[in-house]
């Protein structure tokens, strides 16, 4: 019956900028993996950059920034965030963290 399925119209746009140096790019791949169980339609782009980084955009707003809180991002949250994006909401801060082991010296 037309209208009673959630529109799939909106494909969540997920870019990560991960840290080189730190190896974050299994991390982002994990984070990848994640999201795309929930939200299959997202497209997720992993992008070596700045050292210490790990910043999730969703539709090129930044919800998470590691250069700003020292920690990873709890992925679940992360993962339903960009599902909740492809619902049709806006893209919201992520509050959960994960502890890490990366020193910058």
């Amino acid at each position: 019956m037309a209208g009673t399925e959630p529109a799939m119209e909106n494909h969540p746009k997920v870019k990560v900028e991960y840290c080189g140096v730190c190896d974050y790019g299994g991390h982002c791949l994990a984070l990848g993996q994640i999201i795309r169980k929930n939200t299959p339609n997202a497209t997720i782009h992993c992008m070596r950059g700045r050292q210490g980084a790990f910043e999730v955009e969703v539709n090129d707003k930044l919800i998470y920034s590691k250069l700003q809180t020292m920690a990873l991002p709890d992925f679940n949250e992360v993962a339903e965030v960009v599902n909740n994006v492809s619902l049709g909401e806006e893209p919201r801060l992520i509050k959960g963290q994960q502890s890490i082991n990366c020193a910058i010296s």
